[in-house]
């Protein structure tokens, strides 16, 4: 059956005390568009991003409790993942860790259901491709640094730390997300970076790109995907309400729909422009990967 437990989470702009719930599922490694498959340990996500999609996937569950408020804890996860790697239906491939969730928001630090799913998958010859916005990811270096078949990312949207908490309330501080790619590059583990959503009027500006290339120029990084804001399900809502409450002078922006389609093409071009050279200055061009 499954079980609620308080687990409190300390962050500015949090919930006090989400509410993770354990729950069964039936399978947990899935194909999909970013990745041969993907694994998420968990639904839900108390890192409470202000943007984040993952809403949509929860649209028909938890429809009464804000995003980042609760979490699904699929605590049966590594036995199917056992199971499902027993059954050879799935053949080894590429697997994102996470794509709807962070494999390491606060509630892994005790259900470690990410951390039991690592080492099956590798020694099943799965490629594991790490995403994440948290420092946890450091604790379980010892199953993922020094594998040629692993790359540690992390997801960074802006250096500026008071916007960061304000976006992403419960995830780490982005200084120690970079800490977490020096690690694990002095620990022979190939490195990239996901630098976004570039969001209107907060993070898509020519000086946070810049800053961010600035903060990975010195790190031996594979790729540096780069993506703007999509207002997905649920991400028009989500920012409307900050939006009216802290940054009122995008209101009207917001309400138009981001931007109207005869500007639409012309704002990507000046965003990529800004990307291009960002990365040229810091010797970046080769590895960045514009996805919008």
């Amino acid at each position: 059956m499954a079980g609620e437990v308080k687990q409190p989470i300390v962050a500015a702009g949090a919930c006090a005390e989400p509410v993770v719930r354990e729950v069964r599922c039936r399978s947990v490694l899935k194909r999909s568009s970013i990745c041969d498959y993907a694994l998420n340990c968990y639904s839900g996500c108390v890192h409470s991003c202000l943007y984040c999609y993952g809403r949509l996937i929860m649209r028909f569950r938890h429809t009464r409790q804000p995003w980042g408020s609760f979490v699904d804890a699929k605590v049966n996860a590594p036995q199917v993942l056992a199971r499902e790697l027993a059954s050879r239906r799935l053949r080894p491939g590429t697997v994102i860790i996470s794509s709807v969730c962070d494999g390491w928001q606060p509630p892994e630090a005790t259900h470690r259901l990410t951390r039991q799913c690592l080492q099956p998958l590798w020694e099943n010859g799965f490629e594991l491709h790490v995403l994440t916005k948290s420092a946890l990811v450091r604790r379980d270096f010892d199953l993922l640094c020094g594998r040629q078949r692993v790359l540690v990312g992390v997801t960074l949207t802006t250096m500026d730390e008071q916007l960061r908490s304000e976006l992403e309330p419960a995830s780490s501080p982005s200084a120690a997300r970079v800490e977490v790619l020096e690690e694990a590059a002095r620990r022979q583990t190939r490195v990239y970076a996901f630098l976004g959503p570039l969001i209107p009027g907060l993070t898509d500006t020519a000086q946070n790109v810049g800053e961010l290339f600035e903060a990975i120029a010195h790190l031996p990084l594979e790729h540096v995907y780069v993506d703007r804001l999509h207002l997905r399900w649920g991400v028009r809502s989500s920012l409307r309400v900050w939006i009216e409450q802290h940054r009122p002078h995008l209101a009207r922006w917001l309400r138009s729909g981001l931007l109207d389609r005869a500007s639409e093409a012309r704002y990507e071009q000046k965003l990529r422009s800004w990307v291009e050279r960002a990365a040229a200055e810091v010797g970046l061009a080769k590895q960045v990967r514009v996805i919008f």
